[in-house]
């Protein structure tokens, strides 16, 4: 039996249009996978932490010493 849930019936309508979905159950289903792949982005980005940037560090020499010569 699937779950009776109380979802807003125009925001459902709406998400379903921008979506360009059929049905409403396809809209649910497209949202939760959408909303569980933002989600394990985020954990994925927090686990990598930050890193400091070399305040010495000059991109431009970086680019031209990694340029092949002519």
């Amino acid at each position: 039996m699937p779950p009776n849930l109380g979802i807003d019936d125009s925001l459902l309508e709406k998400a379903r249009r921008i979506g360009k979905l059929r049905t409403k159950n396809e809209t649910v289903t497209v949202a939760l996978e959408e909303f569980i792949q933002r989600r394990r982005q985020r954990q994925l980005l927090k686990s990598l932490g930050t890193f400091d940037f070399r305040k010495d560090w000059d991109h431009k020499k970086d680019r031209r010493d990694r340029e092949p010569r002519r």
